[in-house]
């Protein structure tokens, strides 16, 4: 197992005076914890290598930053196709899942964190630290976690030459969405038909993680539609989204001296939506689309993006090029008054919010072969001071972040009960060819490992989506003769509960494995397993036509 890194004391930023903290913005739905997204995806590992043959990854084109915004001179996240491309980062924001509904019928349990199946209190055991009560959650155990291909969708037309962003997912009660070319589609989450269309003048750049109760999201689009001369006109236009309607909630935009804003994130977070990049970052309210505030500029200082759910909270850059200075600012969403600030070492260039609520932060310190990486923080959001520093060595752990403007975009990394979950570096395993790897858990109090280990399998290699109250729900990549498969890992015990199986018959394992939780937007809730592409583009280079969504559950 990997040694934990060394507890330090604070040192990267001054105490703050304690303020009073409002109370927590009620998200998510019924029963559930704050904050219940999916994975954030992270496109930007190598390609995998699991010591087994498997079919070749999409390639994608690299955006690229530039003052003023990302992807070339007008600042957007598409870019033109060119044969040299490869992928080394995609700076784009995944989807997340809002489920009302939890009827399940049958005879399916519910995971719970005492281990095993029905009426569990909390979990007990599971090393140190694993003796504390977890809340349940509220995934079904199935009787049968065999799946069958739900149905599969092909990628949209894009113009030639172009490769284009359909970043975005989200899970409702009653409805599939995801972004495809400038429009958002609501389908029929178990057969895939369309149920809803949402036309949009131009692409979606952007797309919120977090999605409100009653659920509204938002995004940023373009103001037109690419073209293989004009690929990108810049990510400018925000709006919010009735997932339950696919109704456009109201359009807006911002300017800064004169010009318009170019959003590189978006989140939603206590009826606020709010949206930054490097030109500045500002807020509306969800309902209405009225401007609530903008961030004070000068001094060299702007908000460089902001990270939702049950807390706001800003990552603000200041200072020269040379020597910036981070403050990750815990906001009061409807004022943006600063409740709290922490200020990172000088010479971070860029820090990505892992959760609000505890507050977990991750960079990259120092020189390192990390990509965003290689320390978490944990800080208290109500003083701005830090609690502990979590040593993420790129040797050692998998965790990864964009580390640049899209915020909350991490893979490989979960926050619940007080502890970091993190998966481990893919290593040999027993067998002659097989890699595998696990998940490890961290105290945020002490930044020790609690000697919690959840094993991939022979062959298979772990990622974590998210967690389910006190339970962590993750996606286990398969061997090249096996279907992938989503499990439970109780909070206390670290036991693993299998909640579903897909099918190991190679055409649908084909469509699945270039589905990687690096490259790609995984949703899983009630049963469902959604998986999705993060670009779409040209046909492959055998001239198949590359996959939008594929979907796996018990039945149609």
């Amino acid at each position: 197992m990997p040694p934990a890194g060394p507890p330090q004391q604070p040192g990267y930023g001054y105490p703050q005076q304690p303020q009073q903290f409002p109370p927590a913005a009620p998200y998510g739905y019924p029963g559930q914890q704050p904050n219940p997204y999916a994975q954030p995806q992270n496109p930007y590992s190598q390609p995998p290598g699991y010591g087994y043959p498997q079919p070749g990854m999409p390639t994608h084109p690299q955006p690229h930053t530039v003052a003023g915004g990302a992807g070339g001179s007008n600042g957007s996240r598409t870019a033109v196709v060119v044969a040299s491309v490869v992928v080394v980062i995609a700076l784009v924001v995944s989807g997340v899942w809002l489920y009302t509904s939890r009827d399940g019928g049958g005879k399916d349990e519910t995971a719970t964190s005492g281990g095993g199946t029905g009426g569990g209190t909390g979990g007990q055991g599971g090393g140190p630290g694993g003796g504390a009560d977890t809340p349940d959650g509220t995934e079904k155990v199935p009787s049968d976690p065999n799946s069958d291909l739900l149905f599969k969708i092909p990628s949209p037309d894009v113009p030639n030459g172009t490769s284009v962003v359909v970043s975005g997912s989200w899970l409702t009660g009653k409805a599939y969405v995801k972004s495809g070319v400038s429009e958002i589609v609501g389908y029929d989450p178990g057969k895939g038909t369309r149920l809803w269309t949402l036309k949009l003048p131009g692409p979606v750049c952007q797309a919120s993680k977090q999605v409100t109760a009653d659920g509204v999201t938002a995004v940023a689009f373009q103001p037109a539609k690419p073209t293989k001369e004009r690929p990108s006109s810049g990510c400018s236009q925000l709006a919010a989204i009735d997932l339950g309607t696919g109704k456009k909630l109201w359009t807006k935009s911002a300017k800064t001296g004169g010009r318009a804003l170019n959003f590189d994130n978006v989140t939603v977070s206590g009826g606020t939506v709010a949206a930054g990049g490097i030109s500045g970052g500002t807020a509306f309210d969800i309902k209405t689309g009225k401007q609530l505030w903008a961030p004070k500029s000068g001094g060299g200082c702007y908000d460089l993006g902001y990270a939702g759910g049950p807390r706001l909270v800003a990552v603000r850059k200041c200072g020269s090029y040379d020597q910036p200075q981070l403050g990750i600012q815990t906001i009061d969403p409807k004022s943006g008054k600063v409740i709290s600030e922490y200020k990172m070492a000088e010479g971070v260039d860029y820090a990505s919010v892992i959760s609000t609520e505890p507050l977990v932060v991750a960079a990259e310190v120092g020189e390192s072969d990390a990509i965003g990486i290689s320390d978490a923080f944990s800080i208290d959001n109500r003083t701005g001071k830090l609690r502990i520093r979590v040593s993420l060595p790129a040797d050692k752990f998998a965790a990864r972040c964009a580390g640049v403007t899209t915020i909350e975009a991490c893979t490989g990394v979960v926050v619940g009960n007080d502890r970091l979950y993190v998966a481990t570096k893919e290593h040999a395993g027993t067998s002659d060819y097989g890699q595998t790897n696990e998940i490890v858990a961290f105290d945020l109090s002490t930044g020790k490992q609690t000697g919690q280990r959840a094993d991939a399998g022979e062959r298979y290699t772990i990622t974590p989506l998210r967690m389910d109250g006190g339970n962590v729900i993750a996606y286990k990549r398969p061997p090249y003769d096996k279907g992938g498969q989503i499990v439970s890992i109780d909070g206390g015990t670290f036991k693993e509960t299998k909640l579903l199986e897909n099918p190991a018959a190679r055409s649908v394992r084909d469509v699945e494995t270039r589905m990687s939780p690096e490259y790609s937007e995984l949703l899983y809730a009630q049963g469902r397993l959604y998986m999705s592409a993060r670009f779409a583009s040209e046909l492959s280079s055998s001239g198949e036509r590359r996959t939008h969504v594929v979907a796996f559950g018990a039945g149609g």
